[in-house]
């Protein structure tokens, strides 16, 4: 008896998951010979993607991970234009002009009723620090061509607690960095040392509004006054590029009176995330464009200062109830972005790294690090409070970080045996400060792929 092969048509009517498309190994490296079902296809991906993490549950990041149903439906319905097409876009284009315009007004930009402020929008805070360093760079360089100066050892000053795109700037456009370093208690960038650090050839001192470390903003204001006597005293002209990529929209609502923004005069650049606080999902092509405008006119200062207040709330619940423990210091200040950095009290047996481990089997998605130089023996634990993050949550994190705390105690201590086997390499004669550093140096290689995750 002859049997005739199904045919496509024939074999789409089984269920999906017994089709050939989904039974069938999906070349990973490589273009598959033969087509597939378009069903088939988004099963084979969708059934990937179950194994990701839960953005709402990934308190690492300050990316946005909600927005309206409203909004959604516009991004969809401009995701297929291309917003470098001017020309053809004029009017998502005019929309990103009034962005850039609504920001400079709220940075308190000095642009007068018929001016249009100098801005533009970018993939992100990253490649605006990009643009700002090298327009920087670039008046340095005429500066000291006009004063017949040499140009080839440009420097920026910055704090040792700056997100890694800084570092990159300087790599890619050969600037030298100079960071102040931190100090256990103080994770911000002190500005009496960074001016201190300023000489001719320093193109801008980079402050920070909302480290990604603790939250804490920096003190642009005096940071401002200090540039402002050295630079009368010596006649140079080096100004601050605020990096306000997750403060940009928390100051302006939270904190009116805070001076950081265009009202210092030596303040002379500003870059901020729409995909953070701003409240837009990630990236910047049309979509997001259309979405951030859609934010500002939806939601208006109230609503914005509403929801700040809201993720400030929730903040300090979280905060209380880590307290509450006993277990842990808080690390983050009251001022700041709304985050929660904390750090356990006593590491001599289990660590935050542990901590965080062990949250995953919950779905939660939380950091463990160690503080840059000069504080690296510090680990904290760091929590962002975004918008979708509800007073529900807080409440539920809460109960599986003590219910992590009673599980981890009952475990042998990790340290203890890190420490016993550096007490063996080393012989008998091994010294407990010896242990101690085989310990930090255990901990720091553990980590070290994991410092991405501090964005």
């Amino acid at each position: 008896m002859a049997l005739a092969r199904n045919s496509d048509s024939e074999e789409h009517l089984h269920s999906t998951f017994a089709s050939r498309y989904v039974r069938a190994v999906i070349p990973r490296f490589k273009m598959p010979d033969n087509s597939m079902p378009k069903d088939a296809a988004y099963q084979v991906i969708s059934d990937e993607l179950m194994l990701d993490g839960n953005p709402r549950l990934n308190l690492a990041s300050f990316v946005t991970t909600w927005m309206e149903p409203e909004c959604d439906k516009l991004i969809m319905e401009s995701v297929n234009k291309n917003y470098v097409d001017m020309d053809e876009y004029p009017v998502t284009t005019e929309l990103q002009n009034r962005c850039v315009n609504m920001i400079a007004n709220l940075f308190h930009a000095p642009v007068g009723e018929d001016e249009a402020a100098i801005g533009c929008g970018t993939v992100g805070s990253s490649e605006a620090i990009m643009l700002a360093g090298l327009a920087f760079k670039r008046k340095w360089q005429q500066r000291r061509r006009a004063q017949g100066l040499p140009t080839d050892n440009p420097n920026i000053v910055t704090g040792a607690n700056v997100q890694v795109c800084w570092e990159k700037f300087a790599r890619y456009f050969e600037v030298e960095l100079k960071e102040v370093k931190l100090s256990e208690g103080y994770y911000v960038m002190d500005p009496a040392k960074a001016v201190e650090m300023v000489d001719e050839n320093t193109i801008c001192v980079a402050a920070i509004l909302g480290s990604t470390l603790t939250g804490e903003f920096e003190d642009v204001k005096t940071l401002n006054d200090l540039l402002a006597e050295k630079n009368a005293e010596t006649g140079w002209d080096v100004a601050i590029h605020v990096d306000a990529a997750s403060g940009g929209f928390i100051a302006p609502f939270l904190y009116p009176d805070l001076e950081w923004d265009f009202r210092l005069p030596w303040v002379k650049s500003i870059n901020v995330s729409g995909h953070k606080y701003g409240l837009v999902y990630a990236g910047v092509g049309s979509s997001q464009i259309i979405a951030q405008y859609y934010q500002f006119i939806r939601l208006g200062f109230e609503g914005y200062k509403n929801i700040m207040e809201n993720c400030m709330d929730n903040a300090r619940r979280l905060r209380e109830g880590i307290e509450i423990t006993g277990k842990f210091n808080i690390v983050s200040k009251d001022i700041g972005v709304p985050l929660v950095a904390f750090s356990l009290k006593d590491s001599s047996k289990h660590t935050v790294f542990e901590i965080a481990e062990s949250l995953r089997k919950f779905g939660w998605i939380i950091p463990a690090y160690t503080m840059p130089a000069d504080a690296q023996h510090i680990a904290v634990l760091r929590v962002v409070i975004r918008e979708d993050f509800s007073r529900g949550l807080a409440d539920r994190l809460i109960t599986h970080i003590l219910q992590v705390l009673k599980e981890i105690e009952g475990l042998p201590s990790r340290i203890a045996h890190i420490a016993a086997a550096a007490k063996v390499s080393g012989g008998e004669e091994k010294t407990a400060k010896m242990s101690l550093e085989d310990i930090a140096k255990y901990w720091k290689r553990l980590v070290e792929n994991k410092r991405n995750i501090v964005c």
